[in-house]
C-alpha cells in the first residue's frame, strides 16, 4: 500500500479538512456534464458494518506475531478420560470387561484407568442404554478393565451393542482403604501450521489526485476522520483485512501431491508445505462435533451437556 506524492503516504484521515499526503480519497463518480454541483454527505454509511474480525481477535488476545515459515505451539490435553468403541464381554454376575478397540489395540494404546475409579459408560450406537461402574481390575497388557456395575443387573449385560464410550468421571474407596495407586500425568498436544502469503493491490492515475473531495469515513479502530481522494484505497485496504481474517477461517492445508501443491510448488520444493489450517479445518480434525446417532435428539444432547457440565468434563 504505497505511493508518491510528495513522499511516500499512509491511509490515515485526519479530523481537520487539511490536505496533507495520507489523507487523499479518490473521486471519479462526479458527472463534469452536470451543471448542477450535487449535495455531497460527507459521511460514509456503514450499511454492512465494521465486517472485520481482527479486531475481535485482538481484544481477546488472540493474536501473536511471527517471522518464520513454520508456527508450532502446544495445547493444553483434557482432564478427563475417555475411551471410545470399547468392546464388552465376559459379563459375571454385576461386573464386565470392556476391551479397546482393534484399532486401538492395533496402534499400541493402552488404558490408563486406575482401580476404584468410577465410569460412565453408554452405548455407541441410537439404543441410549448406559451404565455407571466402578473399577475393579485392569488386564495384564492394560488393554482391558472390568467393572462392577451400580445397576442390578442381575438379569444380564445392559449393553447388547459392540461398541461403548467409557468416560471417568471419579472415584470410590471403602472407609480405611489405601490411597489410589498409580499417578497420571498431564499431556499436552503439540501442533504447528504454516503461514500464508496473501496480495492485493490499489492503482490510480495522476490526473484522477487533480479533483479534491473530502468523506468523513469511520475505519474502525479509532481511524475517524476526513480522507482526501483515495476513497479506493481504504476499501482495498479492509478488503485485504477480510481476506486475511477468511484465509484463517476457511482456508484447508493442502494434501500431498495435490494440484494446488504442484501450482505453488511446482519443482517440489514446497515440502508438502501448501495452503493452511483454518479454523474449520482445526475443528473437523480435532473439534468436538455432534453428528447425530446417540443421543438421537438435540433435547437429549442438551441434557447430556448439563450432565457432563456439573462433572467437570467440559
Amino acid at each position: 500500500m504505497a505511493g508518491t506524492l510528495g513522499g511516500s503516504y499512509s491511509l490515515t484521515p485526519t479530523p481537520e479538512k487539511v490536505a496533507l499526503p495520507g489523507n487523499y480519497l479518490k473521486s471519479s463518480d462526479f458527472d463534469f456534464m452536470n451543471q448542477y454541483l450535487p449535495d455531497l454527505i460527507e459521511e460514509e454509511f456503514e450499511r454492512f458494518g465494521n465486517q472485520t474480525i481482527a479486531s475481535f481477535l485482538r481484544m481477546a488476545s488472540a493474536e501473536i506475531p511471527s517471522d518464520s515459515d513454520l508456527i508450532k505451539w502446544s495445547e493444553e490435553g483434557r482432564l478427563h478420560t475417555k475411551y471410545q468403541a470399547m468392546v464388552p464381554s465376559a459379563y459375571s454376575s454385576g461386573t464386565e470387561k470392556f476391551t479397546l478397540s482393534a484399532a486401538d489395540i492395533a496402534a499400541g494404546r493402552t488404558v490408563n484407568v486406575r482401580l476404584n475409579e468410577t465410569v460412565l459408560l453408554s452405548s455407541d450406537s441410537d439404543s441410549g442404554e448406559k451404565a455407571h461402574g466402578i473399577v475393579t481390575a485392569i488386564g495384564a497388557g492394560s488393554q482391558d478393565f472390568t467393572v462392577a456395575y451400580y445397576e442390578d443387573t442381575t438379569l444380564g449385560s445392559p449393553f447388547a451393542t459392540a461398541a461403548i464410550t467409557a468416560f471417568v468421571y471419579g472415584s470410590e474407596f471403602r472407609k480405611g482403604d489405601t490411597g489410589i495407586v498409580g499417578s497420571l500425568d498431564s499431556d499436552n498436544d503439540i501442533y504447528e501450521v504454516k503461514p500464508v502469503i496473501i496480495k492485493d493491490k490499489f492503482e490510480v492515475s495522476g490526473s484522477d489526485m487533480a479533483q479534491i473531495s473530502w468523506i468523513h469515513v469511520d475505519n474502525g479502530a479509532d481511524m475517524n476522520g476526513y480522507l482526501w481522494y483515495l476513497k479506493s484505497e481504504s476499501d482495498t485496504r479492509k478488503r485485504f483485512e477480510d481476506k486475511l481474517e477468511m484465509m484463517m477461517i476457511e482456508h484447508i492445508e493442502a494434501e500431498s501431491g495435490s494440484g494446488a501443491e504442484t501450482y505453488l510448488h511446482p519443482s517440489g520444493s514446497g515440502g508438502g508445505y501448501a495452503g493452511t489450517e483454518g479454523m474449520f479445518q482445526a475443528i473437523e480434525n480435532r473439534g468436538n462435533l455432534w453428528t447425530g446417532g446417540y443421543p438421537t435428539a438435540m433435547a437429549d444432547y442438551d441434557d447430556n451437556l448439563k450432565r457432563l457440565d456439573k462433572q467437570g468434563a467440559i
